[in-house]
């Protein structure tokens, strides 16, 4: 059963750690995967790269959502839902509009 005490408290511990991998991580496949779409890549190659950035933008607003839990109330969290969020609609955005992004190409 998931236990959301043992993540938020393993959320706590290696917050840092955890940011600086999902930060880069969440900009850099997005970034692919909104360069895909305006290369007019094959559509399995945006579903693979928008599939993967989607995972790191969720766990952004899941750890995110862990310091909520705990009441840590910062600007930094805003900051860090405010990107997880925008990662998160960009790969949305990207896989429905690939197609007329393919059409002006």
């Amino acid at each position: 059963m998931l236990d959301f005490n043992t993540l938020t408290v393993f959320s706590s511990t290696y917050c840092i750690a955890i940011c600086a991998f999902l930060i880069p991580a969440n900009l850099i496949t997005t970034s692919l995967t909104i360069g895909f779409t305006l290369l007019g890549r094959p559509v399995i190659e945006i579903w693979q790269t928008a599939a993967i950035a989607s995972i790191f933008a969720l766990l952004m607003i899941l750890h995110v959502f862990a310091w909520f839990m705990i009441g840590v109330v910062m600007a930094p969290t805003y900051i860090l839902l405010g990107l997880g969020s925008i990662c998160l609609f960009a790969n949305l955005g990207a896989i429905l509009l690939h197609r007329r992004f393919a059409l002006y190409i």
